[in-house]
């Protein structure tokens, strides 16, 4: 049985990170005395939810996280310096701090250490995240100890639901655009004078022809997705942003 650690300090061990192609000991102390950290933990780098779903939406969430107290939000596995860094380059993940538990010391500390022995994973950390306040844990998601790896409690909009449970969610944007498009950028400069972040997919590159009408029923570019609706070109995104 898993065991929650509310009210309990983290364990106290030192980290061997890897920074400018040096060895570089981080304490415990050194990450979480004296703030606030949101610590989620997964059983490994480069894995599909993981990367698809656990670092992206921190990340994502991390500027609305520091509005509301947290100084740091840290992903740890049982993985190596060397894989962590990796995985935080292809992730594009800048708003998180990559931990290595290799030696899997800190998991065990917290009680989180499993066995995946049957997929060829060795001990791995079980997916939890955390709210720690001065090195204590003062909130803690554990997914059910289920087969498998259970993925419902720990993503970062629950955690967000805890610490700011009336926050405004950023607006999931995706714009379909091509180059030389002059309303494509058009509506890029809107959505970048209203501070929207959005996520550019260019024909030729992310997309054909062919997946643009498939998804929008339509071969004019720029289409705009808010939130899994389909808002249009930049005319109609421009009255969409009048009518907010």
């Amino acid at each position: 049985m898993l065991e929650n650690r509310e009210g309990q300090a983290i364990p106290q061990v030192t980290f061997h990170t890897r920074h400018d192609h040096n060895w570089v000991d981080i304490s415990s102390d050194e990450i979480f005395k004296g703030k606030t950290v949101i610590v989620f933990s997964l059983p490994g780098a480069f894995t599909p939810t993981c990367s698809s779903s656990h670092v992206p939406r921190f990340n994502q969430l991390a500027p609305l996280f520091k509005e509301h107290g947290v100084d740091e939000i840290v992903c740890i596995s049982v993985n190596d310096a060397f894989v962590m860094n990796e995985w935080k380059i292809e992730q594009g993940a800048d708003n998180i701090t990559f931990i290595p538990d290799g030696n899997g010391e800190f998991s065990e500390g917290m009680g989180m250490l499993v066995d995946k022995d049957q997929i060829g994973f060795g001990k791995r950390s079980w997916r939890y995240s955390m709210l720690v306040k001065d090195g204590i844990v003062v909130k803690q998601f554990i997914e059910p100890d289920q087969p498998g790896d259970p993925y419902e409690v720990s993503d970062a909009d629950t955690m967000l639901a805890h610490i700011a449970p009336d926050a405004g969610k950023p607006l999931d944007v995706t714009v379909f655009t091509r180059k030389g498009c002059p309303f494509c950028a058009k509506a890029k400069g809107m959505l970048h004078d209203a501070n929207i972040e959005f996520e550019e997919l260019l024909l030729g590159r992310d997309y054909s022809d062919r997946t643009l009408r498939a998804v929008t029923d339509n071969s004019s570019v720029p289409q705009i997705f808010v939130n899994g609706e389909l808002i249009g070109g930049s005319d109609k995104l421009e009255a969409w942003m009048g009518a907010q």
